[in-house]
């Protein structure tokens, strides 16, 4: 996909739009791999206290802050990978968490099946020379995608935590 496509002020619709879209890495041994997105989570600027940036500009944000079309991977827990798309435009933090894709749910299992790590965090998301990339494919209609609040980020409140902004491919099973 090309970067203005994925540069976009309505994260979440861009989360929704990502659903069906393929993910595809280059591993080391030059094999490609490819992977249906069938669940994103979408987190919109300092205000969301779900987003990591609501604490401001850190040094691990600083990706979030740069304009849309890269990778924000995080070690969390010290212990999996995440994966994050960013979208906004430049100073506006906004990134999207691919949380399943190609039959593996959870996103520290994905990240581990397809050996992405923070080796990763700020290369393109749309030139296939950095290893991780996005290729279009047609868009799944409305009805075939379950809309339901984030998972995972009681932290953030009960306004933040109940927003209905995580995605999923209908028959794909997310995870709880």
């Amino acid at each position: 996909m090309s970067p203005e496509a994925l540069r976009c002020k309505n994260t979440v619709a861009l989360a929704r739009r990502l659903i069906g879209k393929t993910l595809a890495r280059r591993l080391p041994g030059g094999e490609t791999q490819r992977a249906i997105i069938t669940e994103t989570e979408a987190y919109h600027g300092e205000t969301d206290l779900a987003c990591h940036a609501s604490k401001g500009r850190t040094a691990r944000t600083d990706v979030m802050y740069r304009a849309g079309g890269v990778w924000y991977v995080y070690l969390c827990y010290g212990v999996h990978e995440m994966l994050n798309l960013v979208t906004g435009p430049e100073d506006f933090p906004s990134a999207i968490l691919i949380r399943a894709a190609g039959g593996v749910t959870g996103p520290g299992r994905l990240t581990k099946a397809l050996k992405i790590n923070r080796a990763l965090n700020g290369a393109s998301a749309c030139d296939p020379a950095g290893g991780l990339w996005i290729e279009d494919a047609p868009g799944v209609p409305k009805k075939q995608i379950l809309i339901t609040p984030r998972i995972g980020i009681d932290y953030a409140g009960p306004v933040w935590s109940a927003k209905p902004w995580r995605f999923v491919l209908k028959g794909n099973k997310p995870e709880k």
